[in-house]
């Protein structure tokens, strides 16, 4: 039975197997809410305004541009929030996990490959880098942004958690940098 996961080797581990299988359940459940109309156009709506990081980068950039003491500050966290997307974009081309199959689409992709979520990299990188003042917007956004990637159904669960783990990553890696102090 192909699980979308079948090109890796996996050397007949059952740990592996049955994260494949939870993996697919949790899409499976977390999709069918799409079922609802009002879920499958905010769950499109996100997923058109997060293609590439784009509501994320308009943020920073008006936020550069309404916010002349801190557009520096903008300007850095809309720059880590586009090296998260494109560090997302990279480990696809390594990893190449095809998108599920199981459930149907409710959205056309960029691309074949799921793992991770960039969606969920450029949001989280987002959220992480705008700092503290912005949490109570971004955070939740960025949220529904990585569970609208499951109920649109084109990514796996641990596609949206390491999509999201590397964006807090990136941001948190470059806080220094964006001259943000967290908490």
């Amino acid at each position: 039975m192909d699980h979308g996961t079948d090109h890796v080797d996996r050397g007949g581990d059952s740990t592996a197997r049955g994260l494949d299988g939870m993996d697919r359940r949790l899409l499976s459940m977390v999709h069918a809410y799409g079922d609802d109309p009002r879920v499958a156009a905010t769950a499109r709506a996100l997923s058109w305004s997060g293609e590439h990081g784009a509501l994320w980068l308009a943020a920073g950039l008006a936020g550069a541009a309404v916010d002349r003491e801190r557009r520096g500050a903008w300007l850095r966290a809309s720059a880590l929030t586009a090296t998260a997307h494109l560090a997302s974009m990279a480990v696809k081309r390594i990893v190449r996990r095809p998108r599920p199959t199981h459930v149907t689409p409710l959205v056309r992709t960029a691309g074949r490959h799921s793992f991770p979520s960039s969606h969920a990299a450029s949001a989280v990188a987002a959220a992480v880098a705008f700092g503290a003042p912005f949490a109570p917007v971004a955070a939740p956004l960025a949220a529904a942004m990585c569970l609208s990637r499951l109920v649109v159904g084109v990514h796996y669960p641990t596609d949206v958690a390491a999509g999201a783990a590397l964006g807090a990553a990136a941001a948190g890696l470059g806080a220094r940098w964006i001259g943000v102090r967290h908490g």
